[in-house]
């Protein structure tokens, strides 16, 4: 399935474009924006606010008894694809990885969900931020974070993130010439679709492995609020649970790989142990 339109780029990054993986089938979907059409809906009051303390409580310690029930259906989930033969990206003496994404691409708005819940077993963020993605694109308005003004800390890696895009699609981080090389080496076919490359999100894991597009659809989350879609994560049953929970154990199997298993109580977990090897 897939619906293509004006494909609009910035440098290397084409920041309009992303693709998912679910159920083992790749769909591309392709962003219409037109400069003159980016009067998106308009935008909660929130927006730009710090996370409500609730909300940082429930999706920074998500239950692990809630993680082990969901574990990863690969109906929902796609898995971080193997980077062969790259060369150790590292940062401050630590295996670094790299998240890039705008605030307006909805796929970019579930997965922060995801990486929020699983780094926060590695580290600590800091200034997280309320936002929701594009009222103009597909899943309109999907209730996230954004990661302009946060800072994470950790002793096991290094964590850059950076939002090339506001809501409204003007631009906002720009990107090193090293990560646009990255994404030139690893946001191209065979690790996505041919005249699909700089697919966002894109996260890179040390040069060892690569998401490209969203672990799990943002469908998902359509229609809730922050605090619903916390409180979902509570619920093994919930299909929002299924969602950002087996997607934050993906990642989290994928991270414990670039810290050599640490913390162990993280990564020593059979749960985690077991994605490892099928990574």
């Amino acid at each position: 399935m897939s619906t293509t339109s004006t494909k609009r780029s910035r440098g290397p990054l084409a920041v309009g474009l992303v693709v998912v993986v679910i159920a083992a089938t790749v769909m591309a979907f392709l962003f219409t924006r037109k400069s003159n059409q980016l009067s998106s809906s308009p935008p909660s009051a929130q927006l730009g606010s710090p996370v409500p303390q609730d909300v940082l409580a429930r999706v920074t310690d998500i239950q692990e008894s809630v993680l082990r029930k969901v574990g990863v259906d690969p109906a929902l989930i796609s898995r971080p694809q193997v980077i062969k033969g790259g060369k150790p990206l590292t940062l401050n003496g630590k295996p670094e990885l790299l998240y890039i994404g705008a605030e307006f691409c909805p796929f970019c708005a579930a997965e922060r969900w995801a990486i929020v819940g699983a780094l926060s077993k590695f580290g600590t963020f800091k200034g997280l931020e309320l936002m929701e993605s594009s009222g103009t694109d597909r899943y309109p308005d999907t209730n996230t974070f954004s990661f302009v003004h946060a800072s994470y800390s950790s002793p096991y890696l290094s964590v850059v993130t950076r939002e090339v895009g506001t809501r409204a699609d003007t631009p906002l981080q720009k990107l090193t010439t090293k990560e646009n090389s990255l994404l030139q080496t690893y946001d191209v076919p065979p690790y996505v679709p041919p005249n699909y490359n700089g697919s966002i999100p894109f996260v890179d894991f040390a040069n060892t492995f690569v998401i490209n597009g969203a672990s799990y659809s943002p469908q998902v989350l359509a229609g809730l609020n922050w605090q619903t879609i916390a409180a979902a994560l509570s619920d093994p049953s919930s299909l929002v649970a299924k969602s950002i929970g087996g997607a934050v154990n993906e990642i989290t199997a994928t991270v414990c790989v670039m810290t050599h298993n640490q913390p162990g109580s993280a990564c020593k977990t059979p749960l985690i142990q077991n994605l490892e090897r099928k990574l």
